[in-house]
């Protein structure tokens, strides 16, 4: 039974969080921008029932609270360790999902000792996700890249038009961007689907999210706005990155410069047919491609 909870942190913003209860081992899922733990729901419900699951709403996201801005993934994966702190977990997978993955390598980086296994699905890049000036039509000027906060809320194609609908609560909206970039080819059964856009309504934080992965970099490399951190170079366990064949969110390159930049730690699998949300479009090859991944012996990886 998945079972909706909420943890005060020491530094004072209340974390909202799904478990299910499992003898075996633990994973932490780490949601994406304009979801929550709620979209971890199909995974949860069908992965193998020894696991113990623990599905984060991050600070601003689903139930979590929204008390002090965050500007960086940093911020956020503070928060992670504050949060498993308080749930007194240890020696897990952590899983994240797009914008999550940036959280949980971050995390990772920061605080050895925590996580066995990391899991990327669909990730930001280790160099962050860029966004740049748009034209007219909205498309993006490569040569214009947002240097700083200010510019990100004056951004028209993505900042502004997200914030209206969240503000409007326009599901039509989010709906049509969805179709368009999530869900191109399968779509959630239609109570799943409208109970995801009204989750993506909780959402309190759309431009510091944007803010927080133009600037993330913990690569050894000039992403294009600033230097690297080198920060990769700190995460010494196994790593699984999963790339959607048809995403149409994070690019191939993305999941190159992952590669590049984590190392002989990392091992690459497509997911075949996936875009940016493989729960949907083929959850049984997620799940084995997860599965097989967590139990996995160390040995294999040295």
């Amino acid at each position: 039974m998945i079972v909706q909870k909420q943890v005060k942190l020491p530094n004072g913003e209340t974390y909202g969080y799904r478990e299910r209860e499992g003898p075996g081992k633990t994973i932490v899922l780490i949601h994406g921008n304009m979801t929550s733990s709620k979209h971890w729901d199909l995974l949860m419900e069908n992965i193998d029932s020894s696991f113990h699951l623990v599905a984060v709403d991050m600070r601003g996201f689903g139930e979590s609270t929204y008390n002090e801005k965050i500007y960086s993934i940093k911020d956020l994966a503070t928060d992670m360790k504050l949060l498993v702190n308080e749930l007194g977990l240890s020696g897990f997978t952590i899983v994240g999902w797009s914008t999550g993955g940036a959280v949980a390598m971050q995390f990772v980086s920061d605080h050895p000792g925590y996580a066995e296994k990391l899991i990327l699905l669909a990730s930001a890049s280790t160099r962050g996700y860029p966004m740049y000036e748009t034209d007219e039509s909205g498309q993006p000027d490569f040569a214009k890249r947002l240097s700083n906060y200010d510019q990100v809320l004056e951004d028209k194609t993505r900042t502004i038009t997200i914030s209206k609908a969240y503000e409007s609560r326009n599901k039509d909206v989010l709906r049509m961007i969805w179709d368009y970039a999530i869900y191109h080819d399968n779509k959630p059964e239609a109570v799943r689907y409208e109970a995801y856009l009204e989750d993506m309504l909780t959402q309190r934080n759309y431009p510091e999210i944007l803010h927080a992965l133009n600037t993330f970099n913990i690569s050894t490399q000039h992403n294009g706005l600033k230097e690297g951190t080198g920060e990769a170079k700190n995460i010494h366990i196994p790593v699984l990155v999963l790339a959607g064949e048809k995403d149409l969110v994070i690019s191939e390159q993305m999941a190159i410069e992952i590669m590049e930049d984590l190392g002989e730690v990392a091992t690459l699998v497509t997911l075949k047919g996936c875009g940016h949300s493989a729960q949907v479009d083929d959850l049984p090859q997620l799940l084995q491609a997860i599965t097989s991944f967590v139990f996995k012996q160390e040995e294999q990886y040295k």
